[in-house]
């Protein structure tokens, strides 16, 4: 049996494993709404966004230390009032996914969104993405709208679900 532990990805470490995830979903898969392969280059600030934010990036390794899941969140909207609301994703090696990995970097995003006092995460997922729907409806994620014909990309329109949780945290939220 093969052992997973989690980290807590960083540039030096991870950037291109990361970027590699990326461009095998950008260039097969609607997961992305991206045309263009990301560089290795393109992480740095993605990583540095991340990092002054104190938004994680969270990863699940094997025991050789590759990486084969991550997931991360970020701000949703750039307006005060949202502070408390976090988007989130997640993203599995192609040769890892069914195999839990997805589900285990969410859990974490998940305690980690509560440890910082968010309170609603929200996950863009292309309508037709299946085991992302599945993944986050197992996980009490809410369909909380869906925006038609949002996205074009491989000669078709794509419609952007929104799926919603709702954290008790935090306990007392202030304006300003």
């Amino acid at each position: 049996m093969t052992q997973h532990h989690f980290v807590a990805c960083t540039y030096a470490r991870h950037a291109q494993a990361i970027v590699d995830i990326f461009n095998e979903a950008i260039v097969t898969s609607t997961a992305l709404y991206d045309y263009q392969p990301r560089t290795l280059q393109s992480m740095a600030p993605w990583f540095a966004t991340k990092e002054h934010s104190n938004f994680p990036v969270i990863g699940v390794e094997d025991e050789d230390g590759t990486l084969l899941a991550f997931g991360s969140y970020g701000t949703f909207r750039a307006y005060p009032a949202f502070k408390y609301t976090v988007e989130h994703s997640v993203y599995v090696h192609q040769d890892h996914r069914g195999q839990g990995l997805g589900l285990a970097v969410m859990q974490a995003l998940i305690a980690a969104a509560r440890k910082q006092q968010m309170h609603a995460m929200v996950g863009a997922i292309d309508a037709a993405n299946a085991s992302s729907i599945a993944l986050h409806t197992r996980l009490g994620f809410a369909q909380v709208g869906t925006i038609p014909q949002v996205g074009f990309k491989f000669g078709r329109w794509l419609d952007l679900a929104l799926y919603q949780s709702l954290l008790a945290t935090p306990e007392h939220p202030v304006d300003g």
